[in-house]
């Protein structure tokens, strides 16, 4: 905000002007920087047709830090004649003078000076005219006095070429009296108040005319880290090899007898190959070579997917669709590194709802009834990412004892290129979850380190202390009734 002082200063000058006048004018006639003045027209702008300001622009020639000191001192050869006696000087001594070098150079280009190298005394320096004529610096002068106009174009780029002078361009405003010019300012109103309108005063007060053409506030969008471009970098091509990565052996556990499947509908496993490696179905796929060998390789399953998959399946080869439910508790296996919240293996809850027109809504809603029940209250969901799910979430909830939020559970909505190469039909939404068991027990008993609930490092005294409760599969089973969230679905759960 402009000084308001200034304000009415330049109000007033605007007001005895003949016509209008530069804003660069009225800095220099006040004395103040250019700035300040451009500050007082944007506020008389911001008050309405106060005023009318046309930007224009000038360019004028001044002299750099260099220049201004050779308007003073002299040019550099000009001060290499005036050092040099009658008898001469050293060519090294004359060197060592700040201006020697350059001064030097253009001393003898202009032929003011000799250099004598068969001197005794070693190569020396001689005058070779009596006088001379310091044109650098008369042309500095020249423009230093604001009469640039009557140097040349070509002897101003020579000066521009020596960095002594630079052309500079000015933006001003050209200011005349608008529609509603006054001296006097008004302070518009900006916010129309309950007080305003309680007592009437609106009625009397000017208010600020909205600007319909002003540009909005840019809204938030996405940035990408530099080490979020990375992964992306074709050339780098870290995705290729972290795909690569993710098929290692040495991240699951592979079984070596039997060590392949060979029960496959082939129909299904073309149209999976497909979408994989060629795309379907609204997606582009992965772009890889899907390799039936890749596939028929038995491991010991790291979560279980794998059935909801095969019920899915099942369930697209009946006749007519049907709205179901299905649940399945068991154990998986991950190498891991063992820590107070990782194991090797553990259980996982799978659950999977299929019917039309569920939402995230409907996934996050069984969820929370789920771990209410079992007296967890204290949940947060994260977005994630899964390659079968979209949009995915993960499920965290607080741990007294470790004073943490601990994972307890990932879900999300099965993607089309998943259950449409099943031969479910288009429409078909299926939210599904996994759902660790060891870790909502830990969090419900205050168990700081699974370790001491599973394995080899049970704590038994902790079993005999604890009250008679049983958490198992009929247990898990009558909270998953309870939470039936979507009323439509009246299908009996079905354990796989």
């Amino acid at each position: 905000m402009a000084d308001a002082g200034l304000v009415e200063t330049l109000l007033r000058c605007v007001e005895k002007a003949d016509g209008g006048l530069d804003s660069q004018d009225v800095a220099t006639s006040l004395g103040v920087d250019h700035q300040a003045i451009v500050g007082a027209v944007k506020s008389l702008q911001a008050l309405g047709d106060v005023i009318s300001a046309e930007q224009r622009s000038s360019k004028h020639w001044e002299l750099t830090g260099e220049g201004c000191e050779i308007a003073e001192q002299g040019s550099h050869e000009a001060r290499v004649f005036s050092s040099i006696p009658d008898e001469g000087m050293p060519q090294g001594q004359l060197m060592k003078l700040a201006f020697g070098k350059v001064g030097f150079s253009k001393a003898m280009s202009n032929k003011w000076i000799r250099l004598d190298k068969g001197h005794e005394g070693g190569p020396r320096v001689f005058r070779t005219v009596e006088n001379i004529e310091d044109s650098v610096r008369d042309k500095l002068l020249v423009v230093q006095k604001g009469q640039s106009s009557q140097l040349e174009e070509k002897e101003k780029s020579e000066l521009k070429k020596r960095k002594l002078l630079s052309e500079v361009t000015v933006k001003s405003y050209w200011i005349t009296k608008g529609s509603l010019f006054s001296t006097t300012i008004t302070k518009q109103e900006t916010e129309l108040t309950p007080e305003m309108i309680a007592s009437g005063s609106w009625k009397e007060k000017k208010f600020k005319p909205y600007n319909f053409e002003a540009m909005g506030v840019a809204p938030d969008c996405g940035h990408l880290h530099p080490l979020m471009k990375v992964p992306a970098n074709p050339v780098l091509s870290v995705k290729q090899i972290m795909m690569l990565q993710a098929r290692d052996q040495h991240d699951t556990f592979f079984l070596s007898d039997p060590a392949q499947a060979h029960e496959f509908p082939l129909d299904y496993l073309e149209r999976v190959r497909k979408v994989h490696s060629e795309g379907g179905f609204g997606s582009q796929g992965y772009k890889y070579d899907w390799k039936i060998e890749e596939a028929q390789k038995n491991i010991l399953r790291t979560h279980t997917t794998a059935v909801s998959a095969r019920m899915l399946y099942k369930l697209a080869q009946k006749e007519k669709f049907t709205p179901v439910k299905y649940f399945s508790i068991d154990r998986v296996f991950r190498n891991e590194t063992l820590d107070a919240t990782h194991l090797a293996e553990f259980h996982q809850i799978e659950g999977v709802v299929a019917d039309y027109g569920l939402t995230l809504g409907d996934l996050m809603g069984i969820l929370h009834q789920f771990f209410t029940k079992l007296g967890i209250t204290k949940l947060r969901f994260k977005p994630a990412y899964n390659p079968y799910t979209e949009p995915s979430m993960e499920v965290f909830s607080y741990h007294e004892g470790l004073k943490k939020w601990v994972e307890v559970g990932n879900s999300g909505v099965f993607r089309p290129e998943m259950l449409l190469p099943m031969g479910l039909p288009e429409g078909v939404t299926v939210i599904a979850w996994g759902l660790s068991l060891e870790r909502p027990t830990m969090i419900k008993y205050g168990i700081n380190n699974i370790r001491e609930l599973v394995g080899h490092k049970v704590n038994l005294q902790m079993v005999y202390d604890s009250p008679v409760c049983r958490l198992d599969a009929s247990h898990i089973r009558t909270h998953f009734l309870l939470c039936n969230h979507v009323d439509s679905l009246n299908n009996p759960i079905i354990n796989p």
